[in-house]
């Protein structure tokens, strides 16, 4: 009973939410608690939703600051450097601008966090597909995919759950498994070009005159600009003027970005700003302190140093409200979500179940089983409860048939491309906040793609013989 609920409460939400009949904080709150009352458990609603908001509250806190600190550095000009070269590479080529967006998010995960890489990937290319007119869906899923598959680096989190869980040392799960993950991560590129060249085709390769005020249609293209529809801009230049679509000899000087003249720079502070985020960030790999308390200490000294007027701080604060309030919002809902999901018990009931279904003659296949399961499960899991919940039964069930622990925890890494646009993935409302994009759109737009880049990661695996 318990999993057939569990299943109709996840289909209810994906749903409404992808057919936008409820907003997903809405969705996220009340679905579960129907179907909470539903399982003969309302009257214990209350303490899995305390459940639920106690766990993720240093999730909440953590965003929360490392949206002021970064919003912070970014009005102080820290990012701006990145952006115009990178817009210098993409010279307001849709196809360049989708691969720059795969590969500076595939970077920027390097550091672990997808909250950090988010916030750092859409600042800098949002400004570009807006101007440009490209479709904002387009952006976030190749972001999310690309985080997806460099967050298998062992200070990522999936990788330390695994070793920790079986006991494996994270470099031997890890290492084996980077062939495999490299070809995961060419095939987000690929796709990337792909998606690019759609859009190439349905705006054309354009210039961007930034001493103009530029209006754009805020659009989200579902299906990736596949069509002729909306408007084709062909090669003239967004918001006028003249040139040749490949930009002519002054595209360096126009492809600015972010606004130079804004009165939030601190360009004598820049060195200081780049060597907290650099201690920050090397920080939080060392895990010298929670992060939570790292990025609040960070946003304090961030705020006093560059802003040490009182008004200029309540200003900065109050221009990034928006997005706290959201993603804040957003990840507490999530938690009612969560909260009922294993406080009822659902989520074992799940997991067991897809266990037991494996047939006996999959076993001496448990790590290819393992592989498929992970893409469905840590979707609609989190990672916690995957890795320590169902990993070590399939691992079990993959020993009795003589697979080793290793390849059942290399297998469980397959479906983070995946994972990391799941609903229970509180960076995914930081990606999507930040990008005015509709969780249902990025969601519908993303899962074919990211179920076919763990798959992709999957056959490398078997290929290469680590799994």
């Amino acid at each position: 009973m318990l999993t057939i609920l569990g299943f109709a409460m996840i289909a209810t939400f994906l749903v409404l939410i992808m057919t936008k009949k409820m907003s997903p904080i809405a969705a996220l709150v009340l679905i579960p608690a129907l179907f909470c009352v539903a399982a003969g458990k309302g009257a214990h609603l209350g303490d899995y939703v305390i459940d639920g908001v106690t766990g993720l509250a240093p999730t909440a806190a953590m965003l929360m600051f490392a949206i002021v600190y970064f919003g912070v550095m970014i009005d102080v000009g820290l990012f701006d450097p990145v952006v115009r070269g990178i817009l210098r590479f993409c010279k307001a080529d849709p196809m360049r601008v989708v691969v720059g967006t795969a590969a500076l998010a595939a970077i920027v995960s390097l550091d672990g966090d997808g909250s950090t890489t988010f916030m750092i990937t859409v600042s800098a290319m949002y400004p570009l597909y807006k101007r440009l007119g490209m479709s904002l869906v387009v952006m976030t899923g190749v972001a999310a995919m690309a985080n997806g598959v460099m967050n298998t680096v062992p200070w990522g989190g999936p990788t330390a759950r695994a070793a920790t869980a079986l006991k494996l040392d994270a470099a031997d799960i890890f290492v084996p498994m980077i062939p495999a993950l490299l070809v995961g991560l060419l095939g987000v590129l690929g796709l990337a070009y792909v998606l690019g060249l759609r859009e190439r085709r349905r705006l054309g390769a354009l210039r961007i005159a930034d001493d103009e005020s530029v209006e754009t249609k805020e659009t989200v293209l579902v299906g990736a600009g596949a069509g002729a529809g909306g408007g084709r801009l062909g090669k003239r230049p967004v918001g006028g003027g003249t040139g040749e679509a490949d930009g002519g000899d002054d595209d360096g000087d126009l492809l600015k970005g972010l606004d130079p003249d804004r009165p939030t720079l601190r360009p004598r502070l820049y060195w200081f700003n780049a060597l907290l985020t650099g201690t920050l960030i090397t920080a939080m790999i060392l895990e010298l302190l929670p992060i939570p308390v790292l990025f609040l200490l960070g946003a304090a000294l961030a705020l006093s140093v560059n802003y040490p007027r009182l008004p200029d701080q309540k200003a900065r604060i109050a221009a990034h409200a928006d997005n706290v309030l959201n993603v804040s919002g957003m990840v507490f809902a999530a938690a009612v979500f969560t909260g009922v999901l294993q406080g009822t018990g659902m989520v074992d009931s799940m997991a067991g179940r897809l266990v037991d279904a494996v047939p006996e003659g999959l076993g001496p296949h448990m790590a290819l089983v393992t592989g498929v399961l992970s893409l469905p499960l840590t979707y609609f899991m989190s990672n916690d409860g995957f890795y320590f919940g169902v990993l070590p039964v399939l691992a079990e069930a993959g020993a009795a048939h003589g697979v080793t622990p290793l390849e059942m925890a290399r297998a469980s890494l397959v479906g983070q491309p995946l994972h990391m646009s799941s609903p229970l993935v509180p960076a995914v409302y930081v990606l999507v906040g930040m990008a005015r994009v509709e969780f249902g759109d990025h969601t519908r737009f993303v899962v074919k793609w990211a179920a076919l880049t763990c798959l992709l990661i999957l056959t490398a695996g078997i290929l290469f013989g680590t799994i």
